[in-house]
């Protein structure tokens, strides 16, 4: 087993095509069938399914696809982090962002990385909390914004931010950003939820159980660029935190509020694996990403925020 039959194993994979996968790696395509076959000689199982409609990894070409992938990531770092100059930071860096805060963090993160570190090579990858703890659990994410998570054995994680979470409504609700609205009064209107199972919905659900309200739920979706379309199209109300829909107040998109009777609050946390070498590029990033979120807060672009107190250890 070598570096080019596992390079040839999952770009198979990924395109599900020998033909096409020979074209994107320059070899012909006897080439790249032959790696495949000499692989599953080796292994004695089957990799793909060969149908109509392309290649298909099987239940054992799957497992060799994903470890394959991560061999190759970890080959790909290792050739970055051989800076050509001392003192020159280099290196391949996947950073999660929380959707709800990727529109406003992703921009400004890049360009400062690459202002301060272009030998960095970054890749940004947005996702719920639940996803990118996995991610970094399974070593495919360097560094990430979690929320409402402590340290684990896996994970250590450093408090960044406290938020509330808003009621977000069309214009004609006629939210002010100015006057709190009661969690009964939100409720009273069909709402557009996270699904069953995420973070934020769990958040959502121990409020509602606080101040005695039931939920009329007309959809659910794991997509908060959904939550906010529904929203538009008449399908209810929603809760979002503050940083998700800033910008969409700001232009008079939506209406918001923040919630309150009672409030409702989620720490953002940054987390980073317990095990393995922090590299020197990783920790550029995670500092420029520390330094763009207080920029965001101090700024008045979070709207509802504190950054956390580490002397006080609170928002």
């Amino acid at each position: 087993m070598d570096f080019k039959q596992l390079k040839a194993l999952v770009t198979v994979a990924e395109v599900g095509s020998v033909t096409r996968a020979a074209e994107l790696l320059h070899l012909v395509q006897p080439a790249v069938t032959r790696q495949i076959r000499t692989l599953e000689q080796e292994l004695g199982v089957s990799l793909f399914e060969r149908t109509r409609h392309g290649m298909r990894p099987t239940e054992a070409g799957a497992t060799l696809v994903e470890r394959a992938r991560r061999a190759l990531t970890e080959l790909d770092r290792a050739r970055a982090e051989l800076a050509p100059k001392p003192g020159v930071v280099t290196g391949i860096v996947t950073v999660g962002l929380l959707e709800s805060a990727a529109e406003r963090l992703a921009a400004p993160l890049t360009t400062a990385v690459l202002r301060d570190h272009p030998g960095i090579e970054l890749r940004l990858l947005t996702a719920y909390s639940g996803h990118l703890q996995r991610w970094i659990d399974d070593g495919d994410v360097d560094l990430s914004l979690l929320y409402n998570l402590t340290s684990t054995p896996s994970l250590n994680v450093r408090p960044l931010v406290r938020e509330r979470l808003w009621a977000v409504a069309p214009p004609s609700a006629g939210l002010d950003p100015a006057r709190p609205v009661p969690f009964a009064e939100v409720a009273a209107h069909p709402l557009v939820m996270p699904s069953e199972g995420h973070a934020l919905r769990t958040l959502i659900d121990g409020a509602a159980r606080e101040a005695g309200a039931e939920t009329d739920v007309t959809v659910q979706t794991n997509a908060m660029t959904l939550q906010k379309r529904l929203v538009l199209g008449g399908h209810g109300w929603t809760i979002l935190p503050g940083i998700g829909i800033a910008a969409d107040v700001a232009d008079g998109i939506l209406s918001a509020a923040p919630v309150s009777e009672p409030e409702v609050w989620r720490t953002v946390v940054l987390g980073m694996p317990r095990t393995g070498r922090v590299t020197p590029a990783v920790d550029a990033v995670a500092r420029a990403l520390v330094q763009q979120i207080h920029r965001t807060v101090h700024e008045g672009e979070w709207p509802s925020a504190r950054l956390w107190d580490d002397r006080t250890g609170e928002g």
